[in-house]
């Protein structure tokens, strides 16, 4: 059976996703387009090759014979658009971040339980080999017990008043840079992690997009249940120095890193193993685990569980630089 999918929200990421599925034809195939500006449905439409166009994915979800949903809409609309989905009786593949409060992620849950559906987040670097080897090389137990880990995702961003959109608004977006790019080290450093997050401390900057409402950088600190710290550093605001690691993690018995397609792992008192792996384009490689995931009947590496583990960090995040102390969660 091919799965067939209905995008909603046809802006920039959307492209990517939608040459997740034309990699699988086999496994899936966009039938149906839903945005609030007819000319981008068209564009995606022509992309994924005549599907079926709609200004409103309630209508979508009316009239288009969709087994599944990909929504890539603006933060604020992720909520609604996932609860109507699911009881639609939609699987459903959502973009960062799964939402804006836990009381959206409480509905979200309930709606997704009462219809039976899968619910993924499309957290893409989860699907990098070097990340997935990484987690294997911990769960060996090779490394011991995990004393502290690190995530980063820096970059210049080049957003200017006149095309921040959306982004520029904590109404909209949630906050500033760390509930956008700031979610992926996040969802990376619980992935690796592999314990719950029992307390958070966060600073948050703005040392160069001043337009913004939010931060455009931001130091996380989460302390595990099991004792482990882990940081993440995150910033629109500036390229990473040279050599800084993608992720890092050391334990009593070594360490490992990795820039994102490399592996480097040292057990103490030895040489230093390094593992190169193929470059993989993530995002198109998430939409392709999700339809995957549907035939299978498997369950995602992280559903809305998982990424309300990572709301709940962000917004401790927010809490802690406010208040300026510890958040325990």
């Amino acid at each position: 059976m091919t799965v067939s999918v209905g995008l909603i929200g046809c802006g920039n990421i959307s492209r990517a996703h939608v040459r997740g599925y034309r990699s699988v034809p086999d496994l899936a195939t966009v039938t149906a387009v839903a945005d609030l500006d007819p000319a981008l449905a068209a564009e995606r439409a022509r992309q994924a090759g005549a599907a079926r166009e709609f200004t409103a994915y309630t209508r979508m979800l009316d009239e288009a014979a969709v087994d599944a949903v990909d929504i890539c809409l603006p933060h604020h609309l992720h909520a609604e658009a996932i609860i109507a989905a699911a009881e639609a009786g939609k699987h459903v593949l959502c973009e960062k971040p799964l939402c804006l409060t836990l009381d959206e992620a409480d509905r979200i849950a309930a709606a997704v339980r009462a219809a039976g559906v899968t619910l993924m987040c499309a957290h893409n670097q989860l699907t990098l080999p070097a990340v997935a080897r990484a987690r294997a090389v911990i769960d060996s137990g090779v490394l011991g017990r995990v004393y502290e880990l690190r995530t980063t995702d820096s970059f210049f961003n080049d957003f200017d008043p006149a095309t921040m959109g959306w982004r520029a608004h904590a109404a909209t977006s949630g906050g500033g840079e760390l509930i956008d790019t700031g979610y992926h080290p996040t969802y990376l450093l619980l992935y690796l992690a592999a314990a719950r997050p029992a307390a958070v401390t966060a600073m948050l900057s703005t040392h160069r997009l001043g337009f913004m409402e939010g931060e455009d950088s931001a130091r996380v600190l989460v302390r595990f249940a099991d004792g482990a710290v882990g940081e993440v550093v995150t910033s629109w605001a500036y390229e990473a120095a040279p050599f800084t690691e993608k992720f890092s993690l050391v334990g009593e018995h070594g360490s490992l890193w990795s820039d994102g397609q490399r592996l480097w792992h040292k057990p103490r008192g030895e040489a230093v193993v390094q593992t190169s792996f193929e470059a993989v384009d993530s995002v198109p490689a998430v939409c392709a685990d999700f339809v995957r995931r549907i035939h299978s009947r498997s369950r995602p590496v992280h559903t809305h569980e998982e990424g309300t583990d990572v709301l709940k960090v962000i917004l401790a995040a927010y809490r802690s630089a406010q208040d300026k102390r510890e958040i325990a969660l």
